[in-house]
């Protein structure tokens, strides 16, 4: 699957603002948010892409990590933001991370959770790496609970995004495998209970863009 990222890396910025209508950049703000990122902390951003998530946590002061699983991401990553001093890009793999125990401030991870074999690995393996009481930020596509606009919403990525991708992206088929996974994906309050069965406290959500997306949070408890 890396080698399908690894082809849209250049344009994948550009095709997320277009397909998801410039929304993108509302969560991304909403997870900066969440984060709270702030000078001194070290922050893991997983499944960063070419880091533009990264580059916002990046800009509050924190030291942040920028991990990705597609070496093309990563490379694309460096290409752009490898002058940003408080900020470092790691090729990773989610369900073993190449990090210790309990190094990190906040871990958080933004639409990347969906696309890991094993999430509830990934999920234990976030919680191993964070400090005890730091916090867990997941922002991930969902399934907004009106069933009359859930209708419009799968309308829209079955007929007029295929359509649009291919368009304004490199590879419209990588666009078809995450229009599937986002219809296969489960709902806000099955990921809520993986998250409490990968030993996280605190765990609560909100819903964004009518539950188009779901911002997940949760904290390591205390030892």
């Amino acid at each position: 699957m890396s080698g399908m990222f690894d082809q849209v890396a250049a344009g994948y910025d550009r095709t997320n603002t277009v397909l998801s209508m410039g929304n993108d950049r509302l969560w991304r703000a909403a997870t900066t948010r969440a984060v709270a990122p702030r000078a001194g902390q070290r922050i893991l951003d997983l499944a960063a892409g070419t880091g533009a998530s990264s580059v916002a946590l990046a800009g509050r002061g924190a030291e942040v990590v920028a991990a990705d699983f597609s070496p093309g991401m990563i490379a694309e990553g460096r290409r752009r933001h490898g002058g940003i001093r408080n900020l470092s890009f790691v090729q990773a793999d989610a369900t073993a991370l190449p990090f210790g125990d309990d190094e990190f401030d906040a871990v958080t991870m933004s639409f990347g959770l969906r696309n890991v074999n094993e999430p509830k690995k990934a999920l234990s393996e976030l919680l191993r790496v964070t400090k005890p009481g730091g916090r867990l930020v997941i922002c991930e596509f969902s399934h907004p609970p009106s069933k009359a606009f859930n209708g419009l919403y799968r309308f829209y990525n079955d007929r007029i995004l295929p359509v649009v991708a291919k368009t304004v992206s490199s590879n419209a088929d990588a666009y078809d495998y995450l229009n599937e996974s986002i219809r296969d994906w489960p709902d806000q309050r099955t990921l809520s209970s993986w998250i409490r069965q990968a030993g996280w406290a605190d765990v609560a959500y909100r819903n964004l863009s009518m539950g188009i997306v779901a911002l997940h949070r949760a904290t390591k408890p205390q030892a």
